[in-house]
């Protein structure tokens, strides 16, 4: 990979500098309803460890990713290791109760609190609020005296350098950041070759100083492994409707001789508006690939084609059937 894809820039309007790449690891948590497939935990430790032995310096997780797995399988590499590496950056997220969906700021408070004792640290460089819009009470969860202000009360205290919003619809999120001085976002499935239903709220983040995280960017996996071999989009089972759009991104590619990863991969990089990209693995091969792929060269003409081609504008997860853990 090229020196300069992985220069550090910096976060929004904070101190913290991160890389172009970073890495999601919410199949790390072994979630099969969502992905299709489980990861065990050796598989997991291996994967997190080349994340750390590589040169991207973001990691990203959930106190919900696999029911508290994915932060407790980082947390155990964390603690054997001696520690993160230096200059890394961890993002987690405050979680609803997974049993009543209650998110008040005492279920944010005790999200925290597991999440530092699940990986293992005493604070946070990133927390974000995570998914409102699936809480027993949206109103409940983003008040003042809720969830979103436990999340400002927890940076004012000392205990995260950087707090930002994670969430679903850009509908959901845009009124949320322009009432609120968040950090950071984490945008996901809906910046992508195939979907640009974020492209406004990337306006308004870059409009206000938030840095974006884009995740997500190979459509749940569809767009690195294949419409063939992974026939599945936003974590759902494809119809062909549905695969219709991967299809035609597959075919350009194919002409071109590069790989759609890369393509899906690069289109978020090469953004501005994206500070850097979070991209899921759960293989530990995968880190570097992603790292390759950001490097692979793709002639100006390709770009011309996939960038000519149609895309969607609405809310690719409105038919998912979702399932937390």
């Amino acid at each position: 990979m090229s020196e300069g894809a992985m220069n550090k820039v910096r976060l929004g309007r904070t101190d913290l500098m991160v890389t172009s790449i970073g890495f999601g690891t919410s199949g790390l948590g072994d979630m099969p309803d969502t992905y299709g497939y489980g990861v065990d935990a050796d598989r997991a430790k291996a994967t997190v460890l080349a994340i750390f032995g590589g040169s991207a310096n973001l990691i990203d997780t959930s106190r919900l990713y696999g029911m508290g797995r994915s932060e407790e399988r980082i947390g155990a590499v964390i603690r054997e290791r001696g520690g993160l590496p230096p200059g890394f950056v961890v993002s987690t997220k405050l979680d609803r109760d997974p049993e009543t969906n209650r998110f008040d700021a005492a279920q944010a408070r005790r999200s925290f609190e597991q999440s530092l004792k699940a990986l293992g640290l005493e604070r946070f460089d990133l927390l974000h609020l995570h998914d409102p819009e699936h809480a027993a009470s949206f109103k409940e969860a983003t008040a003042r005296d809720g969830a979103l202000g436990e999340l400002f009360r927890i940076k004012e205290e000392g205990l995260a350098t950087a707090v930002g919003l994670a969430a679903g619809p850009a509908t959901v999120m845009m009124p949320l950041l322009n009432d609120w001085d968040f950090d950071a976002l984490i945008t996901h499935n809906r910046f992508t070759l195939a979907n640009r239903s974020a492209d406004a709220m990337l306006d308004l983040a870059r409009a206000r100083g938030i840095a974006v995280l884009n995740a997500a960017p190979y459509a749940s996996g569809v767009l690195a492994k294949g419409s063939v071999a992974y026939p599945r989009y936003v974590y759902q089972e494809a119809s062909d409707a549905m695969l219709d759009p991967i299809r035609r991104i597959e075919a350009i590619c194919a002409r071109f001789r590069v790989p759609p990863g890369a393509a899906a991969l690069q289109f978020s990089i090469r953004d501005p508006r994206v500070t850097s990209t979070i991209c899921g693995v759960t293989r530990p091969e995968r880190v570097q690939q992603t790292l390759d792929w950001a490097n692979f060269p793709i002639p100006e003409a390709a770009w011309a084609e996939l960038m000519a081609l149609p895309y969607a504008t609405d809310d690719p997860e409105a038919t998912r059937d979702y399932k937390p853990g």
